[in-house]
């Protein structure tokens, strides 16, 4: 029996590390970097060594703030405050973005009024909450003939849901199917 031996050195794996964003302190490769104090003054262009000593002499880190500039720019400041500040940012970034989904209701051409009603009482649940609805309507075999009575179905959706819903895309017919997308009504 074969055993799997890895390729490429001693057997272990390598992952590569998570680079992380900022360049601190020793990680600065630049000879010479043009310094930003903590408090927001610029202390001019000085050696890397010299920006790290007085960093340390204050208790902070020197930080990379742009690296593509010549001379770098770098900040003294607390960088596990700073990461803090940035993660935070980015949270509440994410929990005040909303995201719209698209609902999918399936009807027919004969769905009967209570079926109906049913379905438009749950579309405006959808279109209350702030999601897109799509009614998608099929034609099995030769109901393809009907399609006249699937448009004037669609058309007394597109009458019953006006007060909430603007009709953002109607399609026609491609192939064996149809469908028609209501949006909410913008306020």
């Amino acid at each position: 029996m074969a055993t799997y031996k890895p390729r490429g050195g001693r057997g272990r794996i390598r992952r590569p590390e998570t680079p992380d964003r900022h360049n601190i302190n020793d990680n600065i490769n630049s000879r010479e970097v043009r310094v930003i104090s903590d408090d927001g003054e610029q202390l001019g262009v000085m050696l890397t060594r010299e920006a790290i000593s007085l960093a340390e002499g204050k208790g902070l880190d020197l930080v990379e703030v742009s690296g593509k500039d010549s001379p770098p720019v770098c900040k003294i400041m607390d960088y596990g405050k700073f990461k803090y500040r940035e993660q935070k940012k980015k949270a509440e970034a994410k929990k005040k973005r909303s995201e719209i989904t698209t609902k999918e209701i399936r009807i027919r051409y004969r769905t009967d009024v209570g079926d109906l009603e049913t379905k438009l009482k749950h579309a405006r649940e959808f279109l209350e909450d702030g999601d897109k609805v799509k009614f998608s309507m099929r034609f099995r075999g030769r109901e393809i003939m009907y399609l006249e009575l699937g448009n004037a179905k669609f058309d007394q959706l597109v009458n019953k849901l006006s007060d909430v819903a603007d009709l953002e895309e109607r399609s026609p017919c491609q192939g064996n199917q149809m469908y028609i997308v209501f949006a909410p009504k913008s306020a």
